[in-house]
């Protein structure tokens, strides 16, 4: 008999320091046991597939192939496929933005963009501005890049921006100020109309810029519309993300960045070195798409559809969660943030929820500061009514259970 033959496992490469401060997405993880077939989760920040404009997308890129597939194949431009930067200008002035195609970059999605400024304006210890709780890829992207945080409260208007001043006396002026001001993920919160003026008088003040993350911003279904912080700044302290994922397909992994021209430029440059260009083949077909395509009208469908769903959700969550549950009433986006009873967390319930087949996201990840384990967030957009009501009646049952 021959003896087996022990192999030592090879011993790891030492990695960046910056690694140290890395750490794996709790929602990514989460989706690997959460998504399972049996599992009503509402877990993941996903849109409602069966609402995505699937025969149109196939036709554009159909078209395209079709008629410019060599160029559609070819090596492009960082900045972007030049008739979808103008489409956005145009989107973008119907908000009261008004920036030419040199103020826009094309990104892989809004989280690029992120990364990009973060990348262009960050070096270690310089301090970023997030409010608790915060985005927790933002947290990521602005860990990575070894940055402090300087943490401000919200409530249901927002980011308190009233806390900003004294934040100024620190050992280091911030650097950024990092929000998602439209239906915040994870608080499903809208920043108040009179904040956001404060917030853009604050920033230029002082010169600080602010990185305003609007993804979920065309999702409202309830209440008036808000203008964008870009919209509100005319100094040229404010970069707005915007994507294509929450409103036609993540998939295509289309977004954009919008601001002042020469610090577009320098995101374009240091894009350059990352990816070289967003997919040309997606940008083309996206631009055609938008060409004849009823965007505006797809949006109306859009947010009817979640409205219905979010009114699903906070009647069921009012019908079966127990005394001392409390959430959020967003007006738009996808999301909702709970607040369990006294004394419990989050975390000791997420196994025991995941028994009774119902998921959702524990909230301490979201939190750049000490985190805190009494809270939830739920996605309403993935589920039509009827699984909501079931699936909240399974966390009620499971909540209560706990108390």
């Amino acid at each position: 008999m021959t003896a087996a033959i022990s192999i030592p496992a090879p011993k790891p490469f030492p990695l960046a320091q910056r690694m140290s401060r890395m750490k794996a997405s709790a929602v990514r993880e989460i989706l690997k046991v959460a998504e399972r077939p049996d599992v009503l989760s509402f877990a993941g920040g996903l849109p409602a597939p069966e609402l995505f404009p699937v025969e149109a997308i196939a036709q554009a890129h159909a078209e395209v192939f079709a008629e410019e597939g060599r160029a559609a194949l070819q090596y492009s431009t960082t900045e972007g496929y030049g008739p979808l930067r103008e489409w956005i200008c145009a989107h973008l002035a119907r908000q009261g933005q008004h920036a030419t195609t040199d103020q826009v970059l094309i990104t892989n999605g809004s989280q690029q963009g992120i990364d990009l400024v973060a990348k262009v304006m960050l070096d270690p210890g310089d301090v970023v501005v997030v409010e608790n709780p915060s985005y927790l890829a933002a947290l990521q992207t602005f860990s990575g890049y070894e940055a402090s945080y300087a943490v401000v409260g919200s409530d249901d208007q927002g980011m308190r921006v009233d806390e900003l001043e004294g934040l100024l006396r620190g050992a280091r002026k911030p650097k950024l100020i990092y929000l998602v001001p439209n239906f915040q993920n994870p608080k499903g919160t809208t920043l108040s109309l009179e904040r956001r003026h404060a917030l853009v008088r604050f920033a230029q003040r002082h010169r600080i810029l602010i990185l305003e993350d609007n993804p979920y911003g065309e999702l409202r279904f309830r209440g008036e519309h808000l203008p964008s912080l870009a919209s509100l700044d005319k100094e040229g302290v404010v970069v707005s993300l915007g994507t294509f994922s929450k409103t036609l397909a993540p998939g295509l992994r289309i977004g954009w960045a919008a601001g002042p021209k020469e610090l577009v430029r320098t995101l374009t440059v240091v894009k350059q070195s990352a990816d070289l260009h967003t997919a040309t083949v997606a940008q083309r077909a996206t631009a055609r798409l938008l060409s004849r395509f009823d965007y505006y009208a797809n949006l109306e469908k859009l947010r009817a559809v979640y409205g219905e769903r979010c009114q699903s959700m906070l009647t069921s969550l009012e019908k079966h969660m127990p005394e001392g549950t409390r959430w959020t009433q967003p007006d738009g986006g996808m999301f909702l943030w709970v607040e369990l009873p006294r004394g419990m967390s989050a975390d000791t319930l997420f196994p025991i929820a995941l028994e009774k087949r119902v998921a959702f996201v524990p909230g301490a990840p979201f939190f750049a500061s000490e985190p805190r384990t009494e809270f939830m967030r739920l996605n309403y957009s993935n589920r039509p009514p009827e699984l909501i009501e079931e699936g909240m009646r399974r966390l009620g049952a499971v909540i209560a259970a706990q108390k």
